[in-house]
């Protein structure tokens, strides 16, 4: 397995995107699976995880899918 070092001045959401997406692409989720499901893998964490999800209009019913589309985490 590598490590990719990723840039502390990346935003939070860019990380966890990629986090998402390494699941996706090892078949632990699918792109269909509602975001929801994360919060199996996530413990702990997914409170912290929901909260920014919902900041972006996400809903724990939207496909992982959507948010493997957000381009930029931009906030407004």
């Amino acid at each position: 397995m590598v490590n990719r070092v990723v840039s502390p001045d990346l935003h939070p959401m860019v990380k966890f995107q990629r986090q998402v997406k390494s699941l996706v692409d090892s078949d632990v989720l699918k792109p269909s699976d509602r975001l929801w499901k994360i919060a199996l893998l996530y413990g702990n964490e997914w409170a912290y995880w929901k909260r920014e999800l919902e900041d972006f209009d996400f809903s724990m019913r939207d496909p992982v899918a959507d948010l493997l589309a957000v381009e930029s985490w931009d906030e407004d």
